[in-house]
This record gives structure tokens, sequence and C-alpha cells, in this order.
């Protein structure tokens, strides 16, 4: 496998794993406590996110600009999948709610989101190619580290 695609992968991988375990402990902290997360919850979370991992990392200004990119495309992308609906969990009850499975409107959530996603996932790998690429060796080397922990930077969990 030539070197640009590893690394695009690991670094995709690794941002996913990131700001993924991001998302997830920020549904289970804002939507429990006090509804759906707002923009300006997102914007704080977002900001975090980036100062923390510019500390672990030791970025400069630049590496850290790359990914406030990456964190912008994982953005759109989620806004792509989440469009058009407003409760996605009432979307997929509405799939069992007859007395047969909705084969045709799962198929075509499916084909929504699965097309979401191809069109955003170049935006993602491109931000993402462009961060790790953009890191020193023994940054590279600390994110290898992380991922082969199987943690997010600096959280236990």
């Amino acid at each position: 496998m030539k070197t640009w695609i590893k690394r695009t992968l690991i670094g995709l991988f690794g941002a996913s794993v990131l700001f993924g375990g991001l998302a997830a402990c920020s549904h289970h902290r804002f939507e429990h406590a006090r509804g759906p997360m707002t923009e300006a919850d997102a914007a704080k979370l977002r900001e975090r996110v980036i100062d923390k991992v510019t500390r672990e990392l030791a970025l400069d200004e630049a590496q850290k600009a790359k990914l406030g990119a990456v964190a912008d495309a994982l953005k759109a992308q989620r806004a792509a999948l989440l469009a058009g609906t407003a409760d996605p969990r009432a979307e997929l009850q509405s799939l069992v709610a007859g007395t047969q499975f909705d084969r045709a409107k799962a198929q075509a959530l499916l084909e929504a989101k699965t097309g979401a996603v191809r069109d955003k996932s170049p935006a993602v790998v491109t931000a993402l190619a462009d961060f790790y690429d953009s890191l020193k060796p023994e940054q590279q080397q600390k994110v290898r580290e992380v991922m082969a922990r199987g943690r997010r930077f600096g959280w236990h969990g």
C-alpha cells in the first residue's frame, strides 16, 4: 500500500476516533442535561477539542488551522447526514411503526445518508491528510501511539 494512502487512512481513522468519541461524549452530556447541543455549545466543544489536541501534540499555528479545517469538514459532513431530519430517532422508529418493516423508506434513508457521506468524504479526507501531513514525525508518532492504545488524547475512559 502506498505511503500516502496509509497516512490518509491513519489520519482519517485517528480524527474519526477523536471527533467521534467527542461527539458521543458531548451527546450524552448535553442531550440528557438540557436538550440537544446548541451551536454555541458545539463551538465551545470544538474549541476545547482543538485546544486539547494542540497542547497534546504541541501544534504550531499552521497545524492548528489545519486541525480546524478537519473539524469544519467533519461538521459539514455531520450536517449533511442530518439534513432533512428533525428527529433521527423518530425517523428510524417509523420504519417499524407498522406491521411490516418499511423497506422502501429504509432504502431511501440509506441512499440519502450514503450519498451525504460520499459527497462530503473527499473534503474530510483532504482535510485529514493535510493535517496529518503537516505534523512533524514525532507528532505523527504520538498520533499512532494514541491510536494503538485505543484512547483519545488526554481522556481516560
